[in-house]
Parts: C-alpha cells; structure tokens; sequence
C-alpha cells in the first residue's frame, strides 16, 4: 500500500495486469502504461487524516503596512544594551540667552549635575551670558559638580547635522580639561 499523504488512491501489480516493463511498440503513446483505475481502490481518507497531509504553512508571507505597524520594531543590541555601558549622558543646549548644560543618567533619568548661565550667581558675574568665556565656565561648573557626584565618565551624543565645534567644542574641551573622560 501506498501512503495516504502522497495519495488517495492504492496502487498494486495486480491491478494493473497489462503494464509490460518493455512496450509493445516504438510509438511516443506506447511509452505509457495502460492505468484500469476502478472505484473499488479509491479510498475515502478521514478527516483528520486528511488535514494533516492537505495543510501548507507558508515559511514566509508579506505582510500589509497595517500588520506591520500593529507590531512595533524590536530594539538591537546595541539600543538596548547603550544605556548601561554609557550611563551619563551631556546634554548641552544653546539659546539667544543663554547657555544650558546638564548630565543625566540614562536609565534613571536622574539628574547628576547641572549648570546653566541663567542661574542668579552667573548672571550678576559674566559679562556675556553667550560668549566664549561663558563657555568655559559652564564645562567647568559641569566637570566640577558631576565630579562631586562620583561621575567621571560620560557621553556625548550629537544631534544630526551637528558638528562639535565652536561654542559646544569650548564646552566639551572644558570638562575634558577639567579631569572627566569622554567615553
């Protein structure tokens, strides 16, 4: 007997008495066997049977925008592992004003030091809340109180299309200068 999931239907030499291994004739039709199929050797398969041997599962289906957006993307190894080799982030930010700087921890979101030229301290004593000199001062303020918290690495990440140089490099040479890596 033959298996039921490559065929529903029973094959055996006796039911086929004029096959010949050889054919008769030379003929291109002569080459096929002669198949008597009865309904006697046709046999009904069961259900359950039937669906194990019909069901295709497809190794790979596209799927719509809407499935796809259903489903958010996983994060890499790096994404999820950054935030615990590179804890301390720099965050600098300038404005017409004023100069704004502070160092996070990334996981916590807890504030380690900050120093701004709008503080009361710095706005009576700096000349310009904006210029280079401001610059300094603020690096040296971050390096200092993130120092007193016991951090003495950070990061920094640009945004895009920003370049480190000009008032942010001052800033970052200045905490460089100051005792705290850059990692």
């Amino acid at each position: 007997m033959a298996s039921l999931c490559s065929s529903s239907f029973l094959f055996s030499t006796d039911l086929f008495p004029s096959c010949s291994l050889k054919p008769s004739s030379l003929s291109w039709s002569s080459s096929f066997p002669n198949i008597n199929i009865s309904t006697n050797s046709i046999r009904n398969p069961s259900l359950p049977d039937l669906k194990k041997c019909l069901v295709v599962q497809a190794a790979w289906t596209r799927r719509s925008r809407s499935e796809a957006a259903k489903r958010p993307s996983r994060k890499s190894w790096k994404q999820k592992t950054d935030m615990y080799m590179r804890p301390f982030l720099l965050n600098v930010f300038f404005s017409k004003r004023f100069i704004h700087a502070k160092v996070m921890h990334r996981a916590t979101s807890k504030v380690i030091s900050v120093a701004t030229t709008n503080s009361k301290d710095l706005r009576t004593t700096l000349p310009s809340l904006t210029d280079h000199n401001a610059c300094r001062v603020i690096g040296k303020l971050i390096a200092e109180r993130s120092m007193e918290a016991d951090v003495f690495a950070m990061s920094y990440e640009p945004r895009k299309n920003e370049r480190i140089e000009g008032k942010l490099g001052i800033v970052l040479d200045t905490i460089k200068e100051n005792g705290v890596m850059f990692v």
